[in-house]
């Protein structure tokens, strides 16, 4: 064939060959000025791709439309190969451009080559995935990316083999075939999130090639250190498949063999498309031209004969010496290849750049004039003139710089008043409210599926109710689900065979099969991948955490990955999962956790459920699945035994978030809590009644989000006194409630009395009924709070009992 290699598997032709080599050098290009712009003062941090253009190439020829690439924070060439970045949004993500105009991807949000592709329009419905090469939102935290990986290629397996999400799944799949791509550098095969996916992958056998760029270093700490027999794939080797069973495929690969690369990725591929077997490719002998990133120099910890290497081993000079060995082009040819690419990188670094400034240059200059109007008519204009100057003189300022100004010239006429201050505080407060939605905006879902938006339903009962177990609710309402709804599955320890520790899924895996109600091995941190990466494909996974105080292990994955992804997206991307869990009282140190001050601290953007029965939990998922954001449910570990009226109405009846429901009115102190804290509270009420003391006992039902219409505080203005309670540690989710009420919703003016925080003791709780009683809050503990507020207020009626 004219013009063409021809390789064991692969035809190369002149046209492909010079198209990769050309996105590879812009790649190196623009790789190299990044940097510069870093030391040049116009960005803040630089991490890029380069020495690793060849295998990343290899791996975007791999890919068709509707694959997912969920990867690392070097992956410039793969997105950039398929179409899905362009130079100029490149160059804009590394300035912190705040428009997805220009970085489309996270908004100006994340650092550079933190790729996300959009699949939500302007009113938050799905996009067609199988039309688009998908780029799942990038994380920076090491590994970070590999355990939604597992869900995105599991959801293949579901399509494929769920005839009934045949009639929803026109937007997500063809017939199960995407394959999802993964990517991480070598050292952070460590970690343990690396490693567990590796299992989770060759035991449910799911289309996901894992790419593990090795360029020998972990930062400055050589591999060696990092990893068993300084290479990971000898390290797995155990997990090969072979005749022995199922596993994974293990390749290696140099990165600079281009040929090699390319029959490596498409065999992977072929393997994920067609049978769902995964893959391990592990690509040796990568190089950093520049180092690690723009923080650092390798010169400091390579040695010479290193540094060399990475010189003679560049997989681009590699590759072009290849071209010409090969005779698919001249060095003429070559040349002026290397020298577009030069002019692109700059060229695409210098729109961006102007695009940047010229976004901010506007605000800058209203700002300038009203700075130098307001110094004419002012007595202070003297101090606001050289405010106005010093903004004026600064080399390339950005939004905040602006700010700081109006607020400097403010301050200084805060005795004087003029239409041109006026003015001024006009616009700072519209700079505000961009600098918000630029900066702050999509948390949470501003779709028309915001559960914030779903309508109350509550249970309606008739005389004949009949009361059953707290368990049966449950199980009656997940029934219901599972039938009308193909979208949704449940996985995690022990939900199917035995339907659940606490029976709430009984029978369901024999109505609806395996893949429906999946058990799991004891793996948090990926059945929290699974179900995220399932819910970015379309799909409503329920995930089970078995119990809360389990929910350390995929914390991170919670946090980094799927609380602030609608953020980190500009509201681009979204996953709906829904974790359920159980919490609070029930027997010692590693089953009656209630780490709420964790979960408030580190999970914003997550809805934060805590009902206080079955009744209430039902309510709940009914309206997290009728929405489109992802939430916790900790339902009651002692309660799915207690009996409750089953609702007339039950599969209608929706919770809506944010708003606290009033269990029991009084007039003289107001109880706030949640959880398994209302039966002890309400309890405790009924004993205070017969010391004629009327006690309202407030359940928030949500902690986040958390009173939206400020209910509390209308109950403290009647009763001027409040308690807060709850289960966790002093200044936890105590504290959190009163700095709501007290603070966001201004409850203080209406206290006679000192507000009260009612926690647990300040360490996990002792085993058995007497540890519970003596390490979290109880009855009496709650009786003498609140007969001590009374005593304070009237001692002649209410007389000290203790002193």
């Amino acid at each position: 064939m004219e013009n063409a290699f021809l390789s064991e598997t692969i035809v190369f032709t002149k046209e492909s060959v010079l198209t990769d080599y050309r996105v590879a050098r812009i790649s190196r290009e623009c790789s190299l000025l990044v940097r510069k712009e870093v030391f040049a003062g116009r960005a803040k941090f630089g991490i890029y791709g380069d020495g690793k253009e060849l295998c990343q190439l290899a791996l975007a020829r791999a890919m068709k439309p509707g694959d997912f690439i969920s990867g690392y924070y070097r992956d410039q060439t793969i997105v950039a190969a398929v179409g899905d970045l362009t130079w100029t949004q490149y160059f804009a993500q590394l300035y912190g451009h705040p428009d997805i105009a220009f970085d489309p991807h996270t908004g100006g949000r994340a650092m550079i080559n933190h790729h996300a592709t959009r699949w939500l329009d302007e009113n938050g419905e799905w996009v067609d995935q199988t039309k688009l090469y998908n780029s799942v939102a990038g994380v920076s935290s090491t590994a970070g990316q590999m355990p939604r990986s597992i869900g995105l290629a599991y959801s293949s397996k579901l399509y494929r083999n769920l005839p009934e999400l045949e009639a929803i799944s026109e937007k997500f799949t063809n017939n199960g075939n995407e394959v999802c791509f993964s990517t991480i550098g070598d050292a952070s095969t460590s970690e343990g999130m690396f490693l567990e996916c590796v299992n989770a992958a060759g035991v449910l056998q799911i289309p996901l090639v894992m790419s593990v760029w090795d360029d020998g270093y972990g930062i400055s700490v050589p591999s060696e250190y990092q990893t068993t027999k300084s290479s990971i794939s000898k390290a797995l080797a155990g997990y090969q498949r072979n005749e022995d069973g199922a596993g994974v495929e293990i390749f290696t690969v140099k990165a600079w063999d281009y040929v090699g690369l390319m029959e490596v990725y498409q065999k992977a591929a072929t393997l994920a498309r067609d049978l769902h077997i995964p893959s391990l490719i592990h690509v040796e002998e990568v190089t950093q031209q520049q180092g690690h990133s723009a923080s650092g120099s390798h010169e400091r910890y390579k040695s010479a004969q290193r540094l060399q290497f990475e010189l003679d081993y560049d997989c681009n000079l590699r590759f072009r010496q290849w071209i010409l060995s090969e005779g698919i082009a001249t060095e003429e040819e070559l040349n002026e290849i290397d020298l577009e690419a030069v002019k692109e990188a700059k060229r695409s670094q210098k729109v961006a750049w102007n695009a940047y400034m010229a976004s901010i240059k506007p605000e800058r200059e209203d700002l300038l004039s009203l700075l130098y109007q307001t110094a004419a008519e002012t007595v202070n204009g003297a101090e606001v003139k050289k405010i106005a100057e010093e903004l004026r003189k600064a080399i390339n300022p950005i939004h905040h710089e602006n700010v700081v100004a109006a607020r400097k010239a403010l301050r200084a006429l805060r005795h004087e008043n003029s239409p041109a201050k006026e003015g001024l505080k006009a616009w700072l407060s519209k700079a505000d409210v961009l600098n918000d939605e630029r900066f702050n905006s999509n948390q949470f879902s501003n779709s028309k599926y915001s559960p914030l938006k779903v309508q109350a339903v509550e249970a309606q009962y008739e005389m004949d109710s009949p009361l059953v177990d707290g368990r049966e609710i449950l199980n009656k309402n997940f029934d219901n689900w599972f039938k009308t709804d193909p979208r949704v599955f449940i996985l995690g320890e022990d939900v199917g065979k035995i339907g659940d520790v606490n029976q709430t899924l009984a029978g369901l895996q024999e109505k609806y099969g395996e893949l429906r109600i999946t058990d799991t091995g004891i793996r948090e941190m990926t059945i929290v991948g699974q179900g995220i990466g399932a819910a970015m494909r379309g799909l409503r996974p329920i995930i089970e955490i078995q119990y809360l105080d389990y929910i350390f292990y995929p914390f991170a994955t919670l946090s980094d990955d799927l609380a602030c992804l609608q953020y980190r997206t500009v509201g681009g991307q979204k996953a709906p999962l829904i974790v359920r869990t159980r919490g609070h009282r029930l027997e010692g140190i590693w089953h009656s956790g209630s780490p709420m001050s964790v979960l408030l601290g580190g999970l914003r953007g997550i809805h934060l459920c805590v009902p206080r029965n079955m009744t209430q939990a039902a309510g709940m998922y009914n309206t997290l699945l009728s929405s489109d954001d992802p939430a916790i449910v900790i339902e009651c570990l002692n309660g799915y035994r207690l009996k409750e009226r089953l609702p007339a109405n039950l599969f209608d009846t929706k919770v809506p978030l944010g708003v606290p429901e009033v269990i029991r009115e009084g007039r003289d102190i107001t109880i706030v809590t949640y959880g398994s804290m209302c039966r002890i509270v309400m309890e405790a009420a009924r004993q205070l009644e017969n010391m004629d003391i009327s006690v309202e006992v407030i359940d928030v039902q949500t902690l986040m989000p958390f009173d939206i219409s400020h209910k509390i505080v209308e109950s403290i203005k009647k009763t001027n006194r409040v308690i807060f309670a709850d289960e966790d540690m002093p200044g936890g989710a105590s504290a959190y409630m009163m700095q709501q009420v007290l603070d966001e919703q201004n409850a203080y003016r209406y206290l006679d009395s000192k507000p009260i925080c009612l926690a647990a003791v300040p360490h996990r709780p002792a085993y058995s009924s007497d540890g519970d009683y003596f390490s979290k809050p109880n009855a009496e503990n709650v009786v003498d709070a609140a007969y001590a507020l009374m005593t304070e207020f009237n001692p002649s009626k209410f007389p000290p009992i203790y002193t």
